[in-house]
C-alpha cells in the first residue's frame, strides 16, 4: 500500500511539473521568453526586427460590436443611412441623392464625393441595382466608386445582363474584368470590400501603380490588380501625377437608374511596405 502510494505521489509530482515548464515555456501571460530570449535570433527579411522581437509593436486592437459588415472601430463612418452629411457635390454643394429608410439613391443630381481625401484604404459597401431592371448592357444599373477621384472599381447590374468583360461588375472599368460574376438577382444588397493602394509617384512619373484587392459579396474578382492609370472610356488608362490623397466619388451615371447605396466605411491605411 505504502509503495503505491508513493507511486501515485511521484505521478502527481510529474504532472504539476509538466504544468509548471509548460506554463513557463508558453507565454500564455504577458511575454515570458527570459532576459536571453533575443541572444542568436536572425533578423527578419524586409525589416528592421529580429524574427519573434519582443520589441516589435504589438497590433492595435481593433474591435467590431455589430454585426459582420459593420464598421470596425478603427474606421471612419462615411453613411450610415440618416444623412449625407460627409458627402458633398464637388462644387461646393450639399450632396442630393435622396435618402430614405437607411440608404441612399441616385436621383439624376450628379455625382458626389467625400469631403475628406483618402488613399491607401480598406473600403466597405453595400449597394442595390432596380428591382425592376430596364436596359441592357451599361445602361442598367451602372454607377461607380472613384478612388481619389481617379480610380474606378464598376457597379453594375451583372446578373444575366452581357456587356463588355472589362466594364461588369467589380471590373476595375476598362482595364481588368472580375475574376468571376458573383452578382445577386436586381434588388437583391450586395457587398463590395476593397482595399486599395495608391500608386506612388517619383520624380513626376508613376513608380508604384495603383492596387486593388476586391471582394463581391465574399468573393475574391480582384487580387492585387494593378491599375494602369485615370479610368477613362474608350481610350487607354493613363497616370498622371497625383496627390497621396484625394476624394472618394461615386458616380450618378445620368441615365436615371436608381442604384442605391448603404452601409458605407472606410479604414485609413499606410501599405507603403514592410516595417
Amino acid at each position: 500500500m505504502a509503495e503505491r502510494t508513493r507511486f501515485l505521489s511521484f505521478v502527481v509530482f510529474c504532472l504539476v511539473a509538466v504544468v509548471v515548464v509548460s506554463w513557463s515555456v508558453y507565454p500564455w501571460a504577458e511575454a515570458q521568453e527570459g532576459p536571453n530570449w533575443h541572444k542568436g535570433l536572425p533578423k527578419q527579411y524586409k525589416s528592421k526586427w529580429l524574427v519573434h522581437d519582443l520589441k516589435r509593436p504589438k497590433p492595435e486592437v481593433v474591435t467590431q460590436a455589430g454585426p459582420v459588415g459593420s464598421a470596425p472601430s478603427d474606421a471612419t463612418v462615411l453613411f450610415d443611412g440618416k444623412d449625407l452629411s460627409q458627402w458633398t457635390k464637388g462644387n461646393g454643394k450639399p450632396a442630393a441623392w435622396a435618402v430614405k429608410d437607411g440608404y441612399a439613391e441616385l436621383n439624376n443630381t450628379g455625382n458626389i464625393q467625400t469631403k475628406k481625401e483618402f488613399g491607401d484604404c480598406q473600403f466597405h459597401i453595400e449597394w442595390r441595382a432596380p428591382a425592376k431592371p430596364r436596359g441592357v448592357s451599361q445602361a442598367r444599373g451602372n454607377s461607380g466608386i472613384f478612388f481619389m477621384g481617379l480610380y474606378e472599381v464598376q457597379i453594375m447590374d451583372s446578373f444575366n445582363n452581357a456587356t463588355y468583360a472589362d466594364g461588369s461588375a467589380a471590373s476595375i472599368y476598362g482595364q481588368h474584368p472580375p475574376l468571376v460574376n458573383a452578382c445577386r438577382k436586381p434588388g437583391e444588397w450586395q457587398v463590395y470590400d476593397i482595399v486599395f493602394r495608391r500608386p506612388r509617384f517619383k520624380d513626376g512619373k508613376v513608380s508604384e501603380p495603383g492596387r486593388f484587392t476586391v471582394l463581391h459579396n465574399g468573393v475574391l474578382v480582384q487580387h492585387n490588380t494593378e491599375s494602369f492609370g485615370e479610368t477613362v472610356w474608350r481610350r487607354l488608362a493613363k497616370y498622371r501625377k497625383a496627390s497621396k490623397k484625394g476624394p472618394i466619388s461615386i458616380q450618378d451615371h445620368g441615365d436615371r437608374q436608381k442604384v442605391a447605396y448603404r452601409n458605407i466605411w472606410i479604414r485609413e491605411l499606410d501599405l507603403s511596405g514592410s516595417d
